[in-house]
């Protein structure tokens, strides 16, 4: 897998979430100052819902354009024999399963396909992501999900 290659279908994705949330972000601003928006008694909340509707949509743009800065910023270093940091690209066997994480600043949750694999884009403010700092080819590592521990061997980094 090549880890450039990755980042560049992450920037893409990314790109066009923030594309959709302007367009939601645009609607939702132009019903929440919309005439009809206007309050016709003191029950009457819908120009308040849209108004909070618009504040949503207006963080999530924000969210999208810090996580782009983030990826257009992240330097690509070969990684052979490093331990994993951000921009680490990992594959992981987790109980048997086969698994490819990108460790990346930022959209964690993120999931793209490259070359027929699944990707999944993790931070360090996850548990997983702060297990794996600082870990090389053939670590184990221990998580405790939903009170159980699950063990994941560190079978590649790049």
């Amino acid at each position: 897998m090549d880890k450039t290659h990755i980042q560049t279908l992450i920037v893409d994705r990314l790109q066009a979430d923030l594309v959709i949330a302007r367009d939601a972000l645009k609607a939702s601003h132009e019903a929440a100052t919309h005439a009809e928006s206007k309050a016709e008694n003191k029950y009457d909340t819908r120009g308040l819902e849209a108004a909070y509707l618009a504040d949503g949509q207006r963080r999530r743009v924000h969210e999208i354009e810090t996580a782009l800065v983030a990826y257009r910023n992240l330097p690509v270093r070969p990684q052979e024999g490093e331990p994993i940091r951000v921009g680490a690209l990992v594959a992981l066997d987790q109980e048997g399963m086969a698994r490819r994480i990108f460790l990346g600043p930022d959209a964690a949750g993120l999931r793209i396909v490259d070359e027929g694999q699944e990707v999944l884009v993790i931070t360090p403010r996850s548990p997983l992501g702060q297990a794996l700092l600082g870990r090389c080819e053939g670590d184990e590592v221990e998580l405790l999900v939903d009170g159980r521990r699950q063990l994941c061997e560190v079978m590649a980094v790049w």
